[in-house]
């Protein structure tokens, strides 16, 4: 052990216990908990929780923590802002912050098209403002989404998303003119074909088989898509189906929409993950890693589709506050001034190597390796044959890796995928001991 991690107590801790009692008195009980500790302070790659006890953290925040915790200059820029002001409502009294962030996200986000910005409070409410100004643009209704996505839960965002329990169970009826369709899953072929080499499109047939008998192309306002399913696992969309869809949107007139919540900024290697394959969306939604963690959500896109709502079509209370938009300011500049981008490719190489590893020791237990980047994931799995998701085996593993100073995050449509979240700015040997801790995990849990 290389020493990140500090356990002094058995976990939970006393500290953590009694909290989480008056957690259960306090607190709606419909709120997850997966991890049974409560945090005190972090920074870089590192948590520490209120019994003292330091972590190495692969989950960030759900994506949330790129730069890391308390990066220096999001710290700073957020401090000298709350000084100034914290809130006027940008409807109200607009203020630079909120404009200079709107200039520099319209030249980052992909593609040569002139671009506009609008903030919001979160990723779903970026995403439902993305599908408001599609409709608006293309006077149409329908969306297009895929199984395995995750966009959200308000209740447009919910529709969108492709997993019942626990997003969408008792919550119905669900919004209208929302169609499916099955999205590339190479471990799980969705077209049954054997896609063990790589995904070969089989399943783009029933992308265009949809539009005989399950929706009209023509009344399409909006495909969206997470150019990797997020929350459906960590699957990466090829980039040849990424560009097809593109064709079928200029062939429609149908708007592209890009859901970068989770793989913006960084995430896969570069600073939107739709980048990989080349495709010029015609509106990006991001969130989570954009403010580092503080609430923001942003939808930016093609200037004529943008513009296309009427004044005051769009708006909010809080979204894009000072704050926020201060700490999205200096998460950019830190990219930039540490390289983050050449980090989180090389990162990425490191992360799943390790993974490869720990599958090539572990066959039996883990299925598939994949990601794009540092945005990886492995798929726990009953045994390599039969490929039955194993989501009790996966929770052993996650409960023991706590146990020594891990913490992790799981995903998937089975919730057997363990996911890699880990700020971008997490030092080697704190990787190193992370994986190594997660080995140890997987030998415990399945001997």
């Amino acid at each position: 052990m290389l020493g990140s991690t500090r356990i002094k107590t058995e976990i939970p801790g006393p500290r953590s216990r009694e909290l989480m009692e008056r957690r259960k008195g306090a607190v709606s009980a419909a709120l997850a908990a997966p991890l049974p500790i409560f945090a005190s302070e972090a920074k870089g790659a590192l948590l520490t929780d209120v019994d003292g006890n330091t972590f190495i953290d692969f989950t960030g925040g759900i994506g949330c923590i790129n730069v890391g915790h308390a990066d220096p200059r999001v710290v700073e820029r957020v401090r000298a802002q709350a000084e100034r002001m914290t809130h006027t409502c940008f409807g109200v009294v607009p203020y630079e912050p909120y404009v200079e962030l709107a200039e520099k996200l319209n030249e980052l986000v992909p593609g040569s098209s002139e671009k506009r910005s609008a903030f919001f409070n979160s990723g779903a409410e970026a995403v439902e403002n993305a599908v408001k100004i599609s409709r608006s643009y293309t006077g149409r209704n329908g969306v297009l989404a895929f199984e395995n996505a995750f966009h959200g839960r308000t209740l447009l965002a919910m529709t969108l998303t492709s997993k019942i329990d626990p997003y969408k169970k008792n919550f119905g009826p669900f919004a209208p003119e929302v169609y499916r369709v099955p999205a590339p899953y190479p471990y799980r072929c969705p077209a049954q074909k054997d896609c063990s080499n790589g995904c070969r499109g089989n399943c783009l047939d029933l992308l265009t088989r949809g539009f005989v008998g399950t929706f009209d192309p023509e009344n399409l306002a909006a495909i969206i898509v997470e150019p990797v399913s997020g929350e459906g696992g960590f699957i990466p969309f090829p980039d040849f189906y990424l560009r097809k869809l593109r064709e079928l949107c200029d062939e429609y007139g149908i708007v592209l929409i890009a859901d970068e919540v989770q793989t913006g900024f960084g995430r896969t290697g570069k600073m939107f993950a739709i980048e990989h394959a080349g495709v010029e969306p015609d509106i990006v939604t991001t969130a989570k890693s954009m403010a580092s963690g503080l609430p923001l959500g942003g939808v930016t896109g093609k200037k004529e589709i943008m513009d296309a709502v009427h004044q005051g079509g769009l708006g909010t209370t809080y979204g894009g506050n000072p704050l926020a938009c201060a700490a999205s300011l200096a998460v950019l500049e830190t990219f930039e001034k540490e390289d983050l981008l050449g980090r989180a490719e090389r990162l990425g190489e490191r992360v799943q190597g390790a993974m490869r590893d720990l599958q090539a020791k572990y066959p039996d237990t883990l299925g598939d390796v994949r990601g794009i980047g540092p945005m990886a994931a492995m798929e726990v799995v009953t045994d390599r044959e039969s490929r039955e998701p194993d989501k009790a085996l996966m929770a052993r593993i996650v409960e023991n890796a706590l146990g020594e100073g891990l913490l992790l995050i799981t995903a998937g449509q089975f919730s057997n995928v363990i996911r890699t979240l880990m700020p971008l700015v997490i030092e080697d040997d704190e990787l190193d001991e992370g994986f190594a801790i997660l080995d140890r995990a997987i030998a415990a849990a399945t001997s």
